[in-house]
C-alpha cells in the first residue's frame, strides 16, 4: 500500500521540499504560462463578481437616506463605500495584466537565452574560422613585394604638387 503523505509514490514526503513543484513550473515557460492562466482566470473570476458587488452595494448605498436628509447626502455618505470597492477593482485590473505581462516576459526570456546561444556559437565559429584561414594563407615573397614597389605612386599618399608625376592609366 502506498503512503498517503508521498508525492509520487517513491517514500519521501510531500512536505520536505513544498517548492518543488513551483521551482519545476519556474523552469518551464510553457507551465509558468499555464499556472499564471489558472491565476489569471481566478482574478477575472474575482473581478467580474466584485463588479457586480460594487454596482449593487452603489444603488442600495444610495437609496439607503434618512429622515431630514437634504438632495445628495446618501450620495456622498456613500462615496467612501464605492471608493474602497473602486480601488479594489482597480488593483484587480492590474494585477490581471500583470499577470499577462509576466507569462510573456517569461517565454521572452528564453527565447532570448536560445538567441544568445546561437550568436555565441557562430561567433565561436568565425572566430575559429577567421583563425584557421590566417594559419593557411602564406606570408607574401620577396618577388611579389618588388613588383608592388614600381608601382608606388598609386599606393602612397601624394599631394597635389607631384600629380604630374604620376602616371595616366
Amino acid at each position: 500500500m502506498e503512503d498517503p503523505v508521498s508525492t509520487e509514490g517513491n517514500g519521501k514526503p510531500f512536505f520536505d521540499d513544498p517548492n518543488a513543484a513551483l521551482r519545476e513550473i519556474a523552469q518551464n515557460p510553457a507551465a509558468y504560462a499555464h499556472y499564471l492562466a489558472d491565476f489569471h482566470r481566478v482574478v477575472l473570476d474575482m473581478q467580474a463578481k466584485l463588479e457586480i458587488l460594487h454596482r449593487e452595494t452603489r444603488v442600495h448605498c444610495r437609496k439607503t437616506r434618512v429622515d431630514g436628509d437634504r438632495w445628495g447626502q446618501a450620495r456622498l455618505r456613500s462615496f467612501p463605500v464605492e471608493k474602497s470597492l473602486n480601488d479594489i477593482l482597480k488593483n484587480l485590473k492590474s494585477v490581471t495584466s500583470g499577470l499577462e505581462k509576466s507569462a510573456h516576459k517569461r517565454q521572452a526570456h528564453d527565447e532570448k537565452v536560445t538567441k544568445v546561444e546561437k550568436q555565441r556559437k557562430e561567433k565561436a565559429q568565425l572566430k575559429e574560422r577567421k583563425n584557421n584561414l590566417s594559419l593557411q594563407a602564406a606570408p607574401e615573397s620577396a618577388g611579389q613585394q618588388g613588383a608592388q614597389s614600381q608601382n608606388m605612386g598609386y599606393g602612397s599618399p601624394t599631394s597635389i604638387y607631384n600629380l604630374d608625376r604620376r602616371e595616366s592609366a
